[in-house]
């Protein structure tokens, strides 16, 4: 079983800044790529940026640039540092593994920015 739990939402205005953590349950952490993904209201669920267990990243085009995903498997966590936030980035932000064949999602955190 995983767990996963967000932490460091709030409230920013545009252009300022939030890092977004994600702490993960279980052994397996350093062997599994973790994605964020966000959801704004009345909008499906989109992926944000994912990093693979070798470190390697992809981001969506609408915040690259601007955000940075990282890891630190020693505290089984992954960090989403969003600079230059824009109203538009406001949504609930979760974080994402998949194992088994199996997606696992924690409760989210939200964000929002104001313009």
């Amino acid at each position: 079983q995983v767990q996963l739990e967000e932490s460091g939402g709030g409230l920013v205005q545009a252009g300022g800044s939030l890092r977004l953590s994600c702490a993960a349950s279980g052994s397996i952490f350093s062997t599994k790529p973790m994605g964020w993904y966000r959801q704004a209201p009345g909008k499906q669920r989109e992926l944000v940026a994912i990093i693979g267990s070798g470190g390697n990243t992809n981001y969506a085009d609408s915040v690259k640039g601007r955000f940075t995903i990282s890891r630190d498997n020693a505290k089984n966590t992954v960090y989403l540092q969003m600079n230059s936030l824009k109203s538009e980035d406001t949504a609930v932000y979760y974080c994402n593994t998949r194992v088994a064949f199996t997606n696992y999602w924690g409760k989210g955190t939200l964000v929002t920015v104001s313009s």
